[in-house]
């Protein structure tokens, strides 16, 4: 059997499945978070949504172009190489698509609260307490 088809196996399997899974938690479990950035819970269920949506086709776009990338494997462990390189590189892909989500929510949710004074140290008592 030709390695670069069980290359190619693999590695669509493998981007496939780990990015609906992540998907997935993330919508499950980010929804109670948007809910408390928007106040709303019809306005986080369509963020909830377009987030999911954009963070599906930006990934599954990086791993198809990433499919491309290497050479036609001679033994199997080159083949193991390549594909567990193109996988390190989708799961790396998901970490970045995750962590700036979170802080563009982040800057959201504090852009809502009101600044602290100017002064202000939370170490130190209140003036006359």
């Amino acid at each position: 059997m030709d390695l670069r088809f069980v290359d190619y196996l693999i590695y669509i399997v493998a981007s496939v499945a780990l990015t609906i899974w992540v998907g997935d938690t993330l919508y499950r479990n980010g929804r109670p978070f948007l809910v408390n950035v928007f106040k709303e819970d019809g306005l986080a269920n369509s963020v909830n949504h377009l987030l999911v949506v954009g963070f599906y086709l930006v990934n599954f776009g990086a791993a198809a172009i990433l499919i491309n990338t290497g050479d036609t494997p001679p033994t199997v462990t080159d083949m193991v190489k390549q594909t567990v390189t193109r996988i390190g590189v989708v799961l790396l892909i998901l970490g970045f698509m995750h962590f700036n989500n979170l802080m563009i929510l982040r800057a959201i949710r504090r852009r809502d609260r009101p600044m602290p004074p100017v002064n202000y140290n939370p170490y130190q008592p209140a003036p006359g307490s």
